[in-house]
């Protein structure tokens, strides 16, 4: 909780000054605080867990499970200690409570189930296992993660024996502590559970990244480039793929994403970014009902469990923007109506179907609504 009392028996949030008399006073003034996802970053995935830190305070306020020849994973006779502790290091969907000092504001983060398993994917793969610090400060030897696994079934899990009970998706590991004095210090209660250490970035401002290479030209307003290279990293910087050519006077140019209707949502999404970190005269919308941000949220679930196979990279960002209720522009509820009413035909009420998942990743029946009684009053007013 970023609420925490100071040693005068005042309460402070996060890094700010010991004000408030009581938690519930601390935390009803500071209930306004941005919440932000994470996502691994494809150029630096080695680093995306770089490193597991034993701490006194766990982020994600789980503490770990060690065990001694009292308390052991086989329950087998032993004479010797196995150094062994058992832990969650991720939990998806899990607020964790940051500051940017920079900034001097507090906020929170969040990994959704897919990049929770990425993480502990890239954590194994670019052998990261022996690397362990404490406190995120002083780098130990002889501390390994020697098994890792993720949730498939909360109450059918091998952590169930642990007396745990986490979401699935979960990342547990296991880790044999050889050295000594850490491992006192875990016993003594000094230590009390782990916190990750890695590179992550915030998804809705990697949308956002500017170009590596000035754009020759526009056509309604997004960029065209000489070269096809500089395209394709526009479309990294976007997050879809590919290319599309445009001719103008007969030279061939380039435009970032395979298609031209993906780029254009993607630079709206982003107008859409823009529009809610800076006050702009765009007309703009945030009182979508309740119910499409609701149908986005368990959409993006469904679509994960199932692999991502349902969505493309515009529908995936869009659902999150209506999941976090960011500001839409107009330009956008225009978008939005277009796509639900020809999605509309796919949704059959199944969410075993691809069809039904794209469709509520945009809010689904409620937003179809919505936006056609928005539109048609701004159209009245016009």
């Amino acid at each position: 909780m970023p609420c925490k009392q100071c040693e005068n028996g005042k309460y402070r949030f996060g890094n700010g000054d010991c004000k408030y008399n009581t938690l519930q006073e601390c935390e009803s003034a500071n209930k306004s605080y941005d919440i932000v996802e994470l996502v691994v970053d494809d150029d630096n995935e080695a680093l995306a867990i770089d490193a597991i830190s034993l701490v006194t305070e766990p982020a994600i306020e789980q503490d770990f499970v060690y065990f001694n020849k009292q308390h052991n994973l086989t329950l087998a006779a032993i004479d010797e200690e196995k150094r062994l502790l058992v832990s969650p290091a991720l939990i998806p969907y899990k607020q964790i409570y940051r500051y940017d000092a920079q900034k001097d504001k507090d906020y929170y983060v969040y990994f959704t189930e897919d990049t929770v398993r990425k993480a502990a994917e890239a954590y194994m793969k670019h052998q990261n296992t022996n690397n362990a610090t404490v406190q995120h400060e002083e780098k130990v030897t002889g501390v390994h993660t020697i098994e890792s696994w993720i949730v498939q079934d909360s109450n059918n899990d091998k952590s169930n024996l642990y007396g745990y009970n986490l979401p699935k998706g979960t990342w547990f590991v296991t880790m044999r502590v050889l050295n000594d004095d850490v491992w006192q210090r875990i016993k003594s209660g000094e230590l009390k559970g782990l916190s990750i250490e890695g590179y992550f970035v915030d998804k809705m401002q990697t949308l956002a990244k500017e170009t590596l290479a000035d754009p020759i030209g526009e056509v309604n307003g997004l960029p065209l480039y000489e070269k096809e290279v500089d395209a394709l990293q526009e479309a990294k910087n976007l997050g879809c793929e590919g290319t599309h050519e445009h001719v103008i006077d007969g030279t061939t140019y380039y435009m970032p994403c395979t298609d031209h209707e993906i780029v254009e949502s993607l630079f709206e999404i982003i107008e859409d970014i823009e529009a809610n970190e800076v006050c702009t005269k765009l007309a703009s919308y945030n009182n979508y009902p309740k119910g499409a941000s609701e149908n986005a949220q368990r959409a993006i679930i469904e679509n994960e469990e199932r692999g991502n196979k349902c969505a493309t990279q515009t529908g995936k960002v869009r659902a999150q923007q209506l999941a976090n209720r960011k500001n839409i522009t107009s330009r956008t509820v225009s978008r939005i109506y277009s796509f639900l009413s020809r999605a509309k035909a796919y949704d059959t009420g199944n969410y075993d179907d691809c069809g039904t998942i794209s469709y509520n990743l945009w809010g689904g029946d409620v937003m179809l609504r919505w936006a056609e009684k928005i539109l048609k009053r701004e159209n009245e007013t016009k």
